[in-house]
């Protein structure tokens, strides 16, 4: 139905005002990815008849996801559910605007329906690469030591754990003294391990971090309970994290603007993803699988011995080899030269 107080516009025209209106605070790639995006929008539009903004319903905006993800227009292929996401993301942030200036109803970018992803999908050959670790990890370590961040992150780059696992981890877990975290299945208290009792496991934790750890746990960390009564090592005030909030950490500090330039040519004080929720959506921000497999990828690429990295990480040879072990055959060589070269 359309409303008296919308001002009817061509989806292209609309198009066309929107990226007039962003083109100040993209860059010219960014604009351009855009603007394919939404082209894809418009043919839609063009072969199912509607010649005006104000026409669309909540119901045209689900069979145009059906349309995109399957390909079925004549110059645009099927994609991925991770390609369909980011199409989705733009075409959310569109209608916003298209409600700014009367062409459709406001809470129209909410009927735009973005579909979930498990993390193997949400990863997808995607991984944190090592200079973009050591950079982060230096960065807390001067302006934010010992804080709740730094010790989500250094955990999940020097442990390769998976985030249920992290969540999982009690004060009580933690050798400051032996320098290890004890990982324990406990289904009855909401803190399982994917693998259950079988991924049990002490991981050793190098010196400096097992002291930044302390640090935490002495200084930063809240001292709250769960609904339990245990005390979880990564807190809030109010008990232990939900997996969300550590997501969102991740999301954030993995912008590449927290610790340098933005390689999008964006301002970080007019740039869309620097809110807590919307950090996921930058194009360059990892999430905690990406980094569980460059971390990964990092210990095979340094030379610890797959069975190790099985064990470490909880997870098989099969599976490490098939999505894990991101090294070229040439790396696999130069690690295998190392222990039969003398031979």
């Amino acid at each position: 139905m359309v409303s008296d107080d919308l001002e009817p516009i061509p989806p292209a025209t609309a198009v066309n005002l929107y990226l007039d209106h962003r083109e100040p605070e993209l860059s010219e790639k960014s604009l351009t990815n855009q603007r394919y995006r939404l082209d894809s929008f418009i043919e839609w539009c063009q072969e199912e008849g509607i010649e005006s903004m104000d026409e669309l319903t909540g119901r045209d905006l689900h069979e145009f996801r059906v349309w995109r993800q399957q390909g079925n227009g004549d110059r645009y292929g099927s994609v991925s559910k991770v390609t369909l996401r980011g199409i989705l993301v733009t075409l959310r942030t569109f209608l916003e605007f298209c409600a700014g200036i009367d062409a459709v109803e406001s809470g129209m970018r909410e009927r735009v329906l973005i579909p979930d992803l498990d993390a193997e999908e949400e990863s997808k050959d995607e991984k944190l690469d090592v200079e973009d670790a050591h950079q982060i990890l230096e960065h807390l370590n001067r302006y934010q030591y010992a804080s709740r961040e730094y010790v989500v992150f250094a955990i999940f780059w020097h442990t390769g754990i998976r985030l249920g696992s992290l969540r999982a981890l009690d004060v009580d877990d933690f050798s400051h003294d032996k320098q290890y975290l004890q990982l324990r299945h406990r289904p009855e208290s909401e803190t399982p391990l994917k693998n259950g009792q079988a991924a049990e496991r002490s991981i050793a934790v190098g010196e400096f971090y097992a002291q930044v750890i302390q640090e935490y746990i002495d200084t930063n960390r809240p001292g709250s309970t769960d609904d339990y009564g245990r005390e979880p090592l990564i807190a809030s005030q109010y008990g232990r994290l939900s997996e969300t909030p550590i997501r969102q950490l991740v999301y954030m500090w993995t912008r590449p603007c927290m610790v340098g330039d933005c390689p999008h040519g964006e301002d970080p004080n007019t740039c869309e993803y620097m809110k807590r929720v919307t950090a996921r959506e930058c194009p360059s921000s990892k999430s905690p699988h990406s980094i569980r497999r460059g971390s990964i990828t990092n210990h095979l690429r340094e030379g610890t011995p797959e069975e190790v990295v099985s064990d470490r990480m909880n997870v098989t040879k099969d599976v490490l080899d098939q999505h894990y072990d991101q090294r070229t055959e040439l790396e696999k060589m130069e690690v295998r030269r190392e222990f039969v070269e003398d031979v």
